[in-house]
């Protein structure tokens, strides 16, 4: 909604300014509304990046139209047209273009049906139009204070934090019946986090560019500074979690003559897991001078994994693959509670 009232702002503002340029200009205000579309987006970066990139591929479009036309006037033309857009796509790979690329091969066969009479003079129209209306589209779109983005990173980020802690229960429940799915199926299971995964980042990226030349962005630095902190942190644990779910899996230490404590490797491992998909699901405190949930599930998170560790040193070596496995996954449990800064606040008293 907010991209559409600024865009639709731009173009009048665009069509109303050209309005008032040279007889020979105004003749083809409609050209800056265009110019005024293309350069709005949802963050001020991105608008001056599109306003650019567009008019240099727009230049770069007529500048082959005419240079092919020229040295092949007595070229049949449909040989002309397929020699310029065989050109203009190979310019269109200049990565500097990006998003905007694709006007290269447009300008260039717009040139070469309605401009070749007077390029100059159709190139300064057509362009200069353009700009003037993407210059309109950026300054709408920084006069606006474009949104930073911030409610949807931290929707994005919520999510994955309930489909990492899901994903966490799911094995720990899977080793306690100890029925763990091929490794295949896993795979499976993992692409509902991969997807909030990639959510997330994009989230992520985008508060990021929204906050360039931002008005906004020293107010909410605080915000988008505690989101890409998350973000990245629950990134490092997902990597972490990939890992120890792939060495579970395939090696399953819990099953490999390594049971000497209790209910065995796999309930250990179990509950280990669960200690940690408690903390993903909890990354605050609530009060700093006294004990709250998130403080219980790092206790509860930071046992399991003491416990499991205690039973990595206790074991006697059966199986060399499945100790090096289950050694990993300690590794891996431990580092995944350092990145969530699961710290015990309030130590128990000897």
């Amino acid at each position: 909604m907010q991209r559409m009232v600024r865009a639709a702002l731009a173009a009048g503002l665009s069509w109303q300014v050209a309005l008032f340029l040279p007889p020979q200009l105004a003749e083809y205000a409609y050209y800056a509304p265009l110019g005024a579309v293309i350069a709005v987006h949802p963050t001020i970066a991105d608008s001056a990046s599109a306003a650019w990139r567009s008019i240099l591929a727009i230049l770069l479009g007529f500048a082959l139209a005419v240079g092919v036309y020229e040295v092949t006037r007595v070229v049949p033309n449909a040989l002309t047209i397929a020699l310029i857009v065989g050109l203009a796509i190979v310019v269109e790979q200049w990565r500097m273009l990006r998003e905007q690329a694709s006007w290269v091969s447009f300008a260039a066969v717009l040139m070469l049906t309605v401009g070749t009479s007077d390029p100059a003079e159709y190139a300064v129209r057509y362009a200069g139009l353009t700009l003037l209306g993407a210059v309109i589209g950026v300054l709408v779109t920084t006069a606006l204070f474009p949104p930073l983005q911030l409610t949807t990173a931290v929707n994005r980020i919520a999510r994955t934090r309930e489909t990492l802690a899901a994903h966490l229960e799911s094995m720990a429940a899977a080793l306690r019946s100890g029925q763990l799915p091929a490794p295949h199926e896993w795979e499976n299971r993992g692409e509902a986090l991969d997807v909030a995964l990639e959510q997330m980042r994009r989230a992520e990226t985008q508060v990021e560019r929204a906050r360039r030349a931002n008005p906004r962005a020293h107010r909410w630095q605080g915000a988008a500074g505690s989101i890409r902190d998350q973000s990245r942190a629950l990134d490092r644990v997902a990597v972490l979690v990939d890992d120890l779910t792939t060495l579970v899996v395939e090696f399953q230490p819990h099953r490999r003559g390594l049971d000497r404590v209790d209910d065995g490797t796999g309930w250990v491992l179990a509950d280990a897991l669960d200690g940690l998909a408690g903390v993903v699901r909890l990354p605050f405190h609530d009060a700093a001078d006294q004990p709250d949930d998130r403080d219980a599930a790092i206790a509860a998170a930071v046992a399991a994994s003491n416990r499991l560790t205690a039973l990595l040193r206790n074991s006697e070596i059966a199986d060399d693959e499945g100790f090096f496995a289950l050694g990993a996954v300690t590794v891996g449990m431990h580092r995944s509670l350092q990145t969530l800064e699961a710290h015990v606040r309030f130590p128990a008293a000897a």
